[in-house]
């Protein structure tokens, strides 16, 4: 027995050595590969605690258990199960990484480093491997296939690389994975349907790479998905309805691809969304129905696409929701007030749409939001003043709609705000001066309004204004604020297109980070400023001023007594009072010569025009604002109207461009004489020219004086650099150059015009003459239109106001059998010149195939002018609308058209939905849409034109 005891001690004493040498040796080998890798490294210094230790007695040192060192766990035998060092900036690569000699390792986390090269394939080594992570690296090449024999894995996360390649599909074989993650690299190749077979998965991101093909269906099986992220690659075609059975879906995130194809109509039926992305790609039809009940909503993203769907009818109210982006998504209707009801909104982007009617001030509760952006729009009615309360917004984008009224002085107590954008509405009254209390300002854009008054100084107070001052196209007056010159951050300044006086402060020369400068189209004098952004401007820049000179392009140079005026004062006092005395002596002699002289003068001249007024009567009359275009400046600038300054020709006159001497250019139009040279009434000339310069609207050429004679009559208007519609869409290259886009504006600008002329002017003004040769447009493919009341203004007591008048092919047919001219024959001639413009060709034929029913089964594209590529599908439903509305304008019967207001209005907004397959219309089913409460008209039968 005692024999027994003895060997069982001795077998169980060498079992215990047995175990340790083996612990040691598993721990000095493990030890081994981390020391080994961490010398390969370029920076350790999170790894200090890695070392080797002397060993007592021994010259030769042993490594420490490694079970102690920074970032490594062990289990009860001593062996490393945890290697956790993220984000301690490693710098170095994998390849020296022994993953053999850890055949326990189930944690591995080295996220947040510099580690670069490739994932060695010899990772497949770590079978007990349940975590790994090495996102945020800079790793490359392609992710190892063998990978896929991991099978323990629960988390891959190499996401924020530089991996290349194609996801490998027998990733599929990790049944175990609940997190996927590869976003944020270069990723190509397809989804791998093998994905599918991971039915633990919980979260898969793949955004942010170059993945093409489509969506596999077998992603459908994936119940457990409570995140899909797979925006920003390349994927099409469209989304499966099964995805309709990912019930635990918090997060879905499609943007920035090329899907098509109609959105799930149930993705939300669960109702534990939080986050739905789907902007910038193609999808149409409506926008599902399940998410205005998704009350857990927190972003929403649908910009960029071409969706279906009323505002107020198709969003609910989302007591979580932070971020919202619908612009150029296709949705119409009106802002519900209830979105004020979303008060942790912080973001609010909804521009490029159809959405009308007015701004609700409930939006005011949004005390949270940070930016609103509504441009593109038809919001009409005025900036809510309540829109000063929300104090923690930084963008406020309102461009391009119709919005009226004052710019609320309540917005100067938005005390965060950068950037300011109001251009392009129909704003009016003065620049408030209390938005020069946004001092954190940095962008300020209110051009294309109807703004009058002075510039306030107060502006001088935003101190960061650095990317942006405009406040042109406006009906700003005054001199320019000397104070702006303290905006020494501003880059881009314009204020061009007012009517502002005076020179241009030299404090512009401090403004040394000013990079473009336009002060075009002012009656602005004097010598320019020195400074680069003004030696470096182009002519354009000062172009259509009165007395600029200067160094620029296009000016001439001040002369010497300029030069003197311009000055700062700080001459030399001694040079000063030598010049003074002597030049004193002088001029008190000149002026008792120049006294005489005139005297003598006066005298001669009273004689010579009692002569002229006697034998001639008044030989011309000179009207104009500024009081300085004279007769004899026209006739020296055109050469005594020479052919070759002629620009244009008409039944009424001949067209001329005038350089004058003062710098603008202006268009002069030289009128033909009065029949028999009679001499017309020239107080009701004055009177009818006074209503013309009257007129400020955008898009009617701007009347700046006349010459008045019976032999000689003279129009000074505004010059404009494109000219006449008709000469463009007759030349191929300059009709190429004008886009739908650009057409569609056009036609917008002319039935704004003349909704001015006959609804908002008192009495109404009718054009009688509107043809494509008298609309005008600028250097931006702006409209104006040009030579309304001519014949009426020539004699307006005689027979012309009742004789057919106008240019053939425009002229409406009942002029033809009555003489009554009614606001309806604009309308006509409107709707051929907008026909003119979407065919590029005069629409006469078109009239004559719609009395046909076969003419009535032609395609709207097929009208469409050939030389331009077919518009773009949001493009599309504006081409589409213009057409209908031309076609509408242009019925035969005068009591079917409609009002220039109503035209206005629906290319504004407000428009009735089209069919939804804007390539296939025919215009039989467009004239379905035009107007039925005018026509009366059996759809079926051919329309009347």
């Amino acid at each position: 027995m005692a024999s027994l005891n003895s060997s069982f001690l001795l077998f169980l004493v060498a079992y215990v050595m047995f175990d340790s040498c083996s612990r040691a040796a598993a721990e000095s080998q493990e030890a081994e590969a981390l020391l080994k890798w961490k010398d390969s490294l370029l920076q350790t210094q999170a790894l200090h605690s890695w070392s080797l230790l002397p060993k007592a007695n021994a010259s030769t040192p042993i490594a420490s258990s490694p079970c102690n060192w920074t970032g490594i766990k062990c289990n009860d035998a001593g062996s490393i199960i945890e290697i956790n060092i993220p984000n301690a900036i490693l710098t170095g690569k994998l390849d020296n990484f022994s993953f053999s000699a850890f055949p326990n390792l189930i944690h591995l986390n080295l996220s947040g480093n510099r580690l670069s090269g490739n994932i060695p394939a010899h990772i497949d080594t770590l079978f007990k491997l349940s975590f790994l992570d090495l996102a945020s690296n800079q790793l490359s090449g392609s992710i190892p296939s063998k990978i896929g024999k991991l099978k323990n894995l629960i988390l891959l996360d190499l996401s924020n690389n530089s991996l290349t390649g194609t996801i490998p599909s027998n990733l599929g074989n990790l049944t175990k994975l609940t997190n996927l993650l590869l976003h944020r690299n270069l990723i190509s190749g397809s989804i791998p349907p093998e994905l599918g077979n991971l039915k633990n998965l919980i979260r898969l991101s793949l955004f942010s790479n170059s993945l093409t093909s489509s969506v596999p269906l077998s992603l459908g099986n994936l119940r457990n998905l409570t995140e899909i992220s797979i925006s920003k690659n390349q994927l099409s075609g469209s989304i499966p309805q099964e995805m309709t059975n990912l019930r635990h879906l918090v997060i879905l995130g499609l943007s920035d691809n090329n899907f098509s194809g109609h959105l799930p109509q149930q993705i939300c039926r669960s109702g534990l969304i939080q986050r739905f992305t789907v902007g910038n790609n193609h999808f149409t039809g409506p926008v599902p129905e399940s998410l205005r009940n998704c009350t857990t909503l927190k972003r929403v993203r649908l910009e960029g696409n071409q969706l279906i769907g009323n505002i107020s009818e198709v969003f609910g109210v989302y007591p979580d929701l932070d971020f919202i982006d619908m612009s150029n998504s296709g949705l119409y209707g009106e802002l519900s007030p209830n979105w004020g009801d979303c008060r942790n909104l912080m973001t609010l982007k909804m521009s490029g749409n159809n959405i009308s009617g007015r701004i609700p001030s409930q939006i005011a509760k949004l005390h949270k939001l940070g930016v609103l952006d509504l441009s593109s729009n038809f919001l009409t009615g005025e900036i809510p003043n309540d829109l000063g309360r929300l104090s923690s917004l930084i963008n406020m984008n309102l461009r391009n709609n119709q919005l009226s009224g004052l710019v609320p002085q309540e917005l100067g107590e938005l005390s965060n705000l950068e950037i300011l954008d109001l251009s392009m509405n129909k704003l009016r009254g003065t620049i408030p001066q209390q938005l020069g209390d946004c001092s954190k300002m940095r962008f300020l854009k209110l051009s294309g309004n109807e703004l009058n008054g002075s510039i306030p100084f107060q502006i001088v107070s935003l101190v960061n204004l650095q990317v942006m001052l405009d406040l042109s196209h406006n009906l700003l007056t005054g001199e320019i604020p000397s104070q702006l010159g303290k905006l020494q951050r501003l880059e881009n300044l314009n204020l061009s297109h007012n009517m502002l006086s005076g020179s241009i402060p030299s404090s512009f020369e401090d403004m040394l980070s000013l990079s473009s400068i336009d002060l075009s189209h002012n009656d602005l004098e004097g010598p320019l400023p020195d400074g680069k952004a003004f030696q470096q401007a182009p002519a354009e820049a000062f172009t259509g001023n009165k007395g600029l000179c200067g160094k620029a392009q296009g000016l001439q140079l001040c002369n010497n007594s300029s030069s003197m005026n311009s000055g700062d004062g700080k001459k030399d006092h001694k040079i000063f009072i030598a010049i003074f005395i002597p030049l004193l002596v002088v001029i008190i002699l000149l002026s008792v010569f120049v006294f005489l002289y005139y005297n003598f003068r006066q005298r001669k001249r009273k004689v010579e025009n009692d002569v002229k007024k006697k034998n001639h009567g008044n030989l011309f009359s000179i009207w104009n604002y500024d009081g300085k275009v004279v007769f004899e400046d026209l006739i020296e600038a055109t050469e005594n109207f020479d052919s070759r300054y002629c620009i244009g020709a008409g039944g009424y006159g001949r067209v001329y461009r005038a350089d004058l001497p003062t710098g603008h250019v202006v268009a002069v139009k030289k009128l033909h004489p009065v029949e028999g040279n009679e001499v017309a009434d020239e107080r009701s000339f004055r009177n009818e020219i006074q209503t013309l310069t009257e007129i400020r609207h955008r898009n009617i050429v701007k009347l700046y004086g006349f010459c008045f004679h019976s032999q000689c009559s003279l129009l000074n208007y505004e010059y404009m650099e494109r000219g006449s519609l008709g000469s463009i869409l007759k030349d191929a290259e300059k009709a190429m150059a004008m886009n739908w886009v650009k057409r569609v504006n056009v036609i917008k600008g002319m039935a704004n015009a003349l909704s001015y002329m006959h609804h908002d002017l008192t009495p109404p003004m009718i054009h009688r003459d509107l043809s494509s040769n008298n609309i005008l447009l600028d250097s931006e493919f702006e409209a104006r239109v040009s030579d309304f009341g001519t014949a009426r203004l020539l004699k307006p007591d005689s027979s012309n106001w009742s004789t057919l008048a106008g240019t053939y092919g425009y002229v409406a047919p009942e002029l033809a059998y009555t003489m009554k001219v009614t606001e309806k024959c604009d309308v006509y001639s409107f709707g051929v010149v907008s026909l003119e413009i979407i065919m590029g060709r005069h629409p006469g034929d078109l009239f004559s195939s719609l009395t046909s029913l076969e003419g009535q089964d032609t395609l709207v594209i097929d009208l469409l002018d050939e030389r331009l590529p077919l518009p773009t599908a949001q493009c599309m439903k504006d081409v589409v609308c213009a057409t209908m509305l031309a076609l509408g304008c242009s019925c035969a019967n005068p009591h079917s058209r409609p009002t220039m207001q109503h035209v206005s209005q629906e290319l504004s907004g407000g428009r009735a939905p089209l069919p939804q397959d804007l390539h296939t219309i025919t215009l039989s089913q467009l004239s379905d849409h035009i107007y039925p409460e005018h026509t009366g008209q059996d759809s079926r039968s051919p329309r009347k034109f």
